[in-house]
Formats: structure tokens, C-alpha cells, sequence
């Protein structure tokens, strides 16, 4: 009984982003953009490969990962995962066709109607190898703000 006590204790002393870090929701493109214009959050998009892919790795395993962006990405954002492993819906080939991405790794943060999201001035991240978890949270709280003033 101590055990499940201290157990409830510990659980209710978590803060809500560690909580959701074990959380984080990957929506396909379709889901998504649906997501994100019922609930009118911006989206990030990552043009991913996973495993055997630097930047995917070190993304998902040091950023993703991280309690402080997962939560802010679960809460603020709509995070959609195009699997560049399988073949691509017309939609996501459209999409990064947009967006030059050549086959290949692309981050993208988009609003609600699934336009690109002005990025502050000296700061990209679309193709991104590493960024450390704080500067993340950072970029996305610029981004959400910055959003927030094109309304």
C-alpha cells in the first residue's frame, strides 16, 4: 500500500510535459491538417526516415524525446510524420514538392491551413541535423507567437 502511495505521490510531483513526452502522438498528413484546422493549431511536419538517418535519429532519440518539447509540441502544435520509408500519398508528394525537400529530410511548421510559418530571421530549421532541446522549445514558442501576431 506504501509503495502504491508513494507511487500516486511521485505521479501527481510529474509535471505535465514529462507525462506527455511518453505520450507524443504521430498523425498522419490526412489526420493532421484535419487536426489542426478543427482545433486551429499550427502544425510541424517531419519528413522522416528513422532508423539509419542521422538526423532522424538524433531527432527523435534528443529533441523529441525531451519532455519540455514533447509537451509543448502535444499541447501548442499538430505533429504529423510523413514515413519517407513507404510510398507516398499524393498529398505528402505534393507537400514536399512544395517545399524542394528531394527526397529527403525536411522539417516543416505550418499553420492551421498548412501554409509555411515565417521563421524568425536568422534561424532555420526545416533542414535541420541538431538542435539542442532548449533552443527547440525556444523556436517553437517564436513560432507560436509569431502566429499568433499574423492573426
Amino acid at each position: 500500500m506504501k509503495r502504491l502511495a508513494a507511487f500516486l505521490l511521485l505521479l501527481g510531483l510529474m509535471s505535465p510535459a514529462a507525462v506527455l513526452a511518453s505520450d507524443m502522438t504521430w498523425f498522419s498528413l490526412k489526420e493532421g491538417v484535419k487536426k489542426a484546422r478543427a482545433e486551429k493549431k499550427p502544425m510541424i511536419v517531419d519528413f522522416f526516415f528513422g532508423k539509419g538517418c542521422p538526423r532522424c535519429e538524433f531527432l527523435q532519440e534528443k529533441v523529441y524525446s525531451d519532455p519540455a518539447v514533447a509537451g509543448k509540441i502535444m499541447t501548442h502544435f499538430v505533429p504529423i510524420r510523413v514515413d519517407l520509408t513507404k510510398k507516398l500519398t499524393k498529398e505528402e508528394e505534393e507537400l514536399g514538392n512544395r517545399y524542394d525537400y528531394k527526397n529527403d529530410c525536411l522539417l516543416l511548421f505550418l499553420d492551421p491551413q498548412a501554409n509555411i510559418i515565417e521563421e524568425p530571421v536568422g534561424k532555420k530549421l526545416c533542414f535541420v541535423d541538431k538542435v539542442d532541446p532548449d533552443e527547440f522549445v525556444k523556436y517553437l514558442d517564436t513560432l507560436k507567437a509569431r502566429l499568433g501576431k499574423e492573426k
